[in-house]
């Protein structure tokens, strides 16, 4: 399968992420056990998570995501078969949040107790820090990347202001450089990505793993009016979605998806991979039919036309 390498790093990945925040929500861990063997055994290598997932489910405390991902680590002896991606910097307690130095080294320990392993091979900074100064995350990570706690380092929801800055900084110091940004990104999320991430990205050589990739499971076209929300835990994210350009992109889809004997959700997968800049856009899915559903973007090869009808159909 291709293989796309992140940033300028040595990391190399299938142009597909599966999105690890299902793992201890609505995957449980012998489902998830499955949904990472056919991920793998498809060949895919890229597993994205962090130490908040998931803390939202009542119950949960945070770092279930991780705890079945080691625990599978263990178990199928993988590990050097995957590239692990997790973050830091979401609010676990009161006293494990942000990206300080301290809290840094805390964070990384927790998570590589938890994944069972020496190593992460792409740490992210979930959410920018406004009060530790960016000097000071940036030589956390370079202190833990010379330990062999990590290898590379990425950016997840900064403001473009604070990205260019921290590049700058990394730059004119010599602090490891965020190698990928990962951002909100998918056929209906378009403008903010585009217009103000997009030029820095490109500009800077850094790569992009987008999240909502499928717009919460609207771009898979099962959510079609207001009373199919109730199809499943995420479906009043998608109320959103239902409007005139919504629907737009839906009638684009499923005439692509005709045209290629695919599915939604393939096509709007194979969009992204065609995008420049895209290195491996995440999805996630809670079975393994659902998994071996958008394995197949892989194999879709959008022509010229088929992404500009998608692209002008989505425009914003």
């Amino acid at each position: 399968m291709e293989k796309r390498t992140i940033g300028s790093s040595e990391l190399s990945v299938a142009p597909l992420a599966f999105g690890g925040n299902v793992f201890g929500w609505t995957a449980n861990e012998l489902t998830s056990f499955q949904l990472l063997d056919a991920f793998v055994d498809a060949g895919f290598n890229l597993i994205d998570t962090a130490d908040v997932y998931s803390r939202w489910v009542p119950g949960n405390q945070g770092g279930e995501s991780e705890t079945i991902i080691g625990n599978w680590l263990k178990r199928s002896g993988k590990r050097d078969q995957v590239i692990i991606a997790t973050k830091l910097g979401g609010e676990l307690a009161p006293d494990k949040k942000g990206l300080g130095k301290d809290y840094l080294k805390r964070a990384v320990d927790a998570s590589l107790q938890r994944l069972q392993t020496d190593y992460i091979d792409l740490y992210q900074s979930h959410y920018d820090d406004l009060d530790t100064p960016i000097e000071e995350t940036l030589d956390g990570f370079d202190k833990l990347i010379k330990e062999g706690k990590m290898r590379v380092i990425g950016a997840s929801n900064f403001t473009p202001e604070r990205l260019v800055e921290s590049l700058k900084i990394s730059e004119k110091l010599g602090y490891p450089i965020y190698q990928s940004l990962q951002p909100e990104y998918n056929l209906y999320d378009r403008e903010k990505y585009e217009t103000l991430y997009e030029p820095i990205v490109q500009q800077n050589g850094i790569s992009v793993i987008s999240y909502f990739s499928l717009a919460s499971g609207f771009l898979t076209g099962k959510y079609r009016s207001e009373t199919d929300l109730s199809k499943s835990p995420r479906g009043q994210g998608v109320k959103k979605y239902l409007n005139n350009r919504g629907f737009a992109i839906l009638k684009a889809l499923d005439e692509v998806a005709e045209q290629y004997n695919a599915t939604p959700a393939e096509v709007s997968l194979a969009w992204l991979m065609a995008r420049p800049g895209i290195t491996a856009p995440i999805a996630s899915a809670t079975s393994v039919d659902q998994l071996h559903d958008i394995a197949k973007a892989t194999e879709v090869k959008l022509d010229k036309s088929a992404i500009d009808k998608l692209t002008t159909a989505s425009a914003w």
